[in-house]
């Protein structure tokens, strides 16, 4: 196919993207969709219970239930959607197709971890982003778009397929970060700027950069092609390689870096273990500068205060991640327990729902089998109707028995869970206030030991003046000294200023660690009781929605066999 050449030579840079984009839009535009809308419950359930069976099992399907949880594909095609949203709601989804619509944005998906096949083709989509969660991808398609750049794919570390045909894309920049997706076999790039160029050999970029590739623009890669290229672009290959490797290197560092930092924060001792805090003393400490001036005498208390320092706080950074290995145990086996008991009353309930489908089907053909004969004879009315009427007692005496089983199972569960939440968070209170009572014995010594540094200093720099003054050496008192010449009590205030300011930190770093131990103990008390308010209300949503489908299901039964009814 010819490309478009501009009619003026003039044109400017906002009508050559008008005319790039063009294309992109007709396909869509000459659809006839609904109203432009955000993805919402109704429009999940109308999918849903529009799905792809046919005759019976078509009709058998739409009179189930929708169980969120269950559900496992979902088509969104041609529904003229605008946002993603409220797909939260289906968090066991493998397979969701949103392709031929308006998404302008890809967003909300966080939820879909167990996500393998995604298909956002044929949209308004600008910009690769929000996928990081979906760590199970295995295919994406994103074809027929208006993205301009590849990136943040690298963290798809499943992914196998990528088709992002027919954009914008203008740069080779971005391609190179699909090496580290060791898992890609197949990729499609074909219609975009960068693969009309004439002087540039895409197909043998590509191969030559990603040797993980099996298929590009799904054309088998032999081994003779991949010799070629990488032959082609064996300077840039070599470029890309040490840059890769360079970065590796330095992720693992940082990896290694965030993952102690994490561990010393967690365990409230962050910057405790070596001397940060002993700096720390001195920042500002204007007193303490002035009394240094004293020179050798000085400097070997200080070292000596520095090492004494060192040793304490060494005790209390050992002693943070002592304790903080205990808690994270504590924590480990409460999660464990936490969703062994959710798991194993999630699978009495659903083995009750099953047992009550079964048990639904059956009266459901039983009753069937009442109104056709009610239908077809003129007598014995009296006594059919009362057999309906004893099997509609009988299912809705089923359906409440089993709707009050729920709901006290859930009760229960919900009841354990606060009760296990409230055990938890006394213990894991009383094993931070262990932790805080400790720290707390030694930061006492190390303000304690402030003090006694401050004293140790009133005698050297007292010494000190005196000898100069002694010896007539006033000359060599440094400026700052030479008011304490024969006033002790100037001497004393620069000491106690010293004294002050360290203390005042040692205080301040003991607040900090009894602060955050006590936040953290909240927040994580907090975030257990919000996902569990959550859970519940999901789980009583849930369990209302499906009572109220069974019985709609119920109740339409007469209609549904009239409409079935062949017409005289």
């Amino acid at each position: 196919m010819d490309e478009p050449v501009s009619s003026q030579p003039g044109e400017s840079a906002a009508e050559e993207k008008e005319a790039e984009e063009e294309p992109l839009r007709g396909f869509l535009e000459e659809i006839n969709c609904p109203e432009p809308g955000i993805i919402d419950r109704r429009m999940i359930e109308t999918a849903y219970l529009e799905e792809g069976q046919k005759g019976e099992a078509r009709r058998l399907h739409q009179l189930e239930p929708v169980v969120y949880d269950r559900i496992t594909t979902m088509r969104l095609e041609f529904k003229n959607i605008l946002r993603i949203d409220h797909l939260w709601m289906m968090p066991n989804l493998t397979k969701l197709c949103l392709n031929c619509n308006k998404i302008e944005v890809i967003e909300h998906l966080e939820m879909l971890t167990a996500l393998k096949d995604l298909n956002l083709s044929f949209n308004y989509i600008a910009r690769i982003e929000n996928l990081e969660a979906l760590v199970n991808l295995e295919k994406l398609s994103l074809f027929s778009n208006r993205i301009r750049k590849i990136e943040n794919i690298h963290t798809l570390q499943n992914l196998v397929i990528l088709s992002i045909g027919n954009n914008l894309i203008d740069t080779v920049e971005g391609i190179e970060r699909l090496r580290f997706v060791s898992s890609l076999k197949v990729l499609n790039l074909e219609g975009n700027p960068i693969a009309k160029q004439p002087d540039f050999p895409l197909t043998l970029y590509v191969t030559a950069i990603l040797p993980q590739l099996n298929y590009y623009e799904y054309v088998f890669i032999k081994a003779e092609a991949r010799e070629e290229a990488q032959k082609r672009f064996y300077r840039e290959l070599r470029e890309i390689e040490d840059k890769q490797e360079r970065e590796i290197q330095g992720l693992e560092t940082e990896a290694r870096e965030m993952a102690e930092a994490d561990r010393l924060a967690s365990s409230f001792v962050e910057h405790l273990d070596g001397q940060q805090l002993y700096d720390s003393l001195w920042r500002d400490d204007g007193n303490g500068r002035i009394l240094m001036l004293v020179g050798a005498p000085a400097q070997e208390l200080c070292e000596e205060y520095s090492k004494d320092v060192y040793e304490l706080t060494q005790q209390i950074y050992h002693l943070g991640l002592e304790r903080f290995d205990e808690r994270d145990e504590e924590i480990r086996d409460f999660n464990a327990n936490l969703h062994e008991g959710q798991d194993e009353l999630q699978a009495q309930g659903q083995k009750q729902i099953e047992e009550f489908m079964q048990y639904k089907e059956r009266a459901f053909d039983e009753m069937r089998l009442k109104w056709r004969e009610l239908d077809q004879r003129d007598d014995d009315l009296e006594e059919l109707q009362a057999q309906l009427d004893t099997l509609t007692a009988h299912f809705e005496d089923a359906l409440n028995e089993m709707w009050e089983s729920l709901m006290a199972q859930e009760l229960h569960l919900h009841e354990a869970v606060e009760d296990s939440t409230l055990n938890f968070n006394r213990k894991i209170s009383d094993l931070m206030a262990n932790f805080v009572e400790q720290a707390q014995v030694i930061f006492q010594q190390l303000r304690d030991l402030c003090s006694h540094f401050a004293d140790n200093m009133t005698d050297i720099v007292t010494q000190f003046l005196s000898t100069k003054l002694t010896r007539n050496e006033l000359n060599a008192i440094p400026e700052e000294l030479r008011q304490c010449v024969d006033d002790r009590e100037a001497v004393l205030q620069l000491v106690e200023g010293m004294r002050a300011s360290h203390t005042s930190r040692v205080d301040e770093r003991e607040d900090r660690l009894a602060q955050r131990s006590r936040q953290f103990i909240d927040d994580m008390i907090m975030n257990l009781n919000s996902k569990e308010v959550d859970r519940h209300r999901a789980k009583i949503l849930e369990i209302e929605s499906f009572t109220e489908m069974v019985r709609e299901a119920f109740d339409n039964l007469p209609g549904e066999l009239h409409q079935d009814a062949p017409s005289d």
